[in-house]
């Protein structure tokens, strides 16, 4: 059993209305030992929609946080995170958050590319599908070049929950060249991938990543791995955790990782 959910999002993120005690109960209801919010921070991000603008107010973050995990202490551990967006342009300011409070976790994310979400589309209308699922990896890579301070690279083929088919169309094969380059440069930084579950909420039949890529992760010699649901409401927690163990017990994997103070420990499947 995975007791462990280590992406999730309370109303400090833009898009979630949920409490950080709502998801805390919820968690305690599950079983959960170990819960990590990771609330979104993405400098730069183009705000079409009021109040969508993926700024954070860490302040607030940290002041709640607090008061809960002292709460809660004897019920379920609450571990202090954030998932920072990357992006050329932002580099120098993400540097200057995960250097600045005392979190638990860092996951990396690309939610854009040039600039653009490909949630709204105009994106691939400017790539086309396979060429944008292409430049995201390209872009994934450029950026974790540029950017290290982090633990975990989030939903690694994220770019598919919005590409025109889908995942009808998709195949980690067609891009494994800028895969290989990804999952290398993340082993040799040391670092880890999250396998996200969200992609089985939104009955796209895999993970983020796809389990060609975690076992070609397992076959470069990676070890690091967290899971997360990506939650964003109650009902998401633990989304679908034990589809998410037999498929990396398939994979190899024996364990998993959680992260406490910026250091890992390896918990088994």
């Amino acid at each position: 059993m995975l007791t462990s959910d280590f992406h999730t999002h309370s109303s400090f993120s833009s898009d979630s209305k949920t409490t950080m005690e709502d998801m805390v109960i919820q968690g305690i209801k599950l079983g959960l030992t170990k819960l990590c919010f990771t609330e979104h921070q993405d400098f730069g991000y183009p705000t079409s929609e009021p109040g969508m603008d993926f700024q954070l107010n860490i302040a607030a973050y940290k002041k709640q946080f607090d008061l809960l995990k002292e709460q809660y202490k004897n019920e379920i551990q609450l571990l202090f995170g954030i998932e920072l967006g990357m992006m050329e342009s932002v580099v120098q300011q993400n540097q200057e958050i995960a250097s600045s409070y005392p979190f638990d976790f860092i996951i990396a994310s690309c939610h854009l590319v040039d600039g653009m979400d490909p949630y709204y589309g105009e994106y691939f209308k400017l790539h086309g599908e396979k060429e944008g699922i292409h430049h995201y990896f390209e872009t994934i890579y450029k950026n974790i070049q540029l950017f290290t301070n982090f633990d975990v690279l989030g939903h690694l083929d994220y770019i598919v929950r919005y590409a025109p088919n889908l995942t009808v169309n998709y195949t980690p094969l067609d891009y494994f060249d800028t895969i290989d380059m990804i999952l290398k440069k993340i082993i040799e930084l040391g670092k880890g991938i999250e396998i996200n579950s969200s992609a089985l909420k939104y009955h796209l039949g895999q993970t983020h990543p796809h389990s060609l890529i975690i076992q070609r992760y397992k076959e470069l010699g990676g070890e690091i791995l967290t899971i997360g649901s990506d939650g964003h409401a109650p009902e998401h927690l633990a989304f679908d955790f034990p589809i998410v163990r037999e498929e990396l017990l398939a994979c190899g994997f024996q364990y998993y990782t959680v992260f406490e103070n910026r250091k890992p420990t390896f918990v088994p499947l």
